[in-house]
């Protein structure tokens, strides 16, 4: 019998330019385009990816969302369902890592708590002109209760740990939940108490196949 695979959900979010499309075209096709010829996200992009994760298949939908302020009554709705936000500023950008509390805001606004959230200190290979230094960025993360690394899209370094490193924790939130109450349990749990009403206990996730990756 073949393995269950997981499905996760997982959010790029950021201020514009700090390489959120880089890093996810990196992970997912090990590829790099330079800054010169990659062009703005327009809404949202949308690519699937296949890994193994401690012995176990996982199916991750990855959003990289358009981090311009005209574009966020179209992605504030891509929230939904999401287990994982990675939020990426540029090292070498002081006004991206600046802009984090703002996006702070706006995921306490769209998200629950209990998600996942990675702060990512891209560009690392721009260290000559670095503006946020490595011990500011992990101290703000370690103040929202979030992990924390910096890593270089154009280098791959840290890359594939950053999206790893989010999705063991999303596994090790799943496995520490109690198991669900049965759907004949709960019924007649409710309909003991409520005559005639019925309890929807999870709300079912559209499965996302349409991706470019299947790495």
């Amino acid at each position: 019998m073949a393995s269950e695979v997981i499905n996760c959900k997982l959010l790029l979010i950021g201020n514009s330019s700090v390489g959120k499309s880089s890093l996810l075209l990196r992970f997912t096709d090990e590829q790099w385009l330079p800054e010169d010829e990659a062009s703005a996200t327009i809404g949202v992009d949308f690519r699937v990816c296949k890994m193994d994760v401690k012995g176990k298949k996982v199916k991750l939908s990855l959003w990289d969302t358009a981090g311009q302020e005209r574009f966020r009554t179209i992605t504030s709705s891509y929230y939904r369902g999401a287990e994982g936000v990675i939020l990426v500023y540029d090292v070498s950008n002081r006004e991206s890592f600046d802009a984090l509390p703002r996006w702070f805001s706006e995921l306490e606004t769209y998200v629950s708590s209990s998600v996942v959230k990675m702060v990512v200190g891209n560009k690392l290979d721009k260290e000559f002109s670095r503006a946020v230094s490595e011990a500011e960025g992990r101290k703000f993360a370690e103040s929202q209760g979030c992990l924390f690394l910096e890593v270089s899209a154009k280098t791959n370094v840290g890359v594939r740990e950053a999206f790893m490193e989010v999705v063991e924790k999303i596994l090790e939130i799943r496995e520490s939940k109690p198991a669900p109450i049965s759907a004949n349990n709960a019924t007649n749990t409710s309909s003991s108490h409520m005559p005639g009403a019925s309890v929807s206990l999870t709300e079912r996730i559209p499965d996302e196949d349409e991706g470019g990756c299947m790495c």
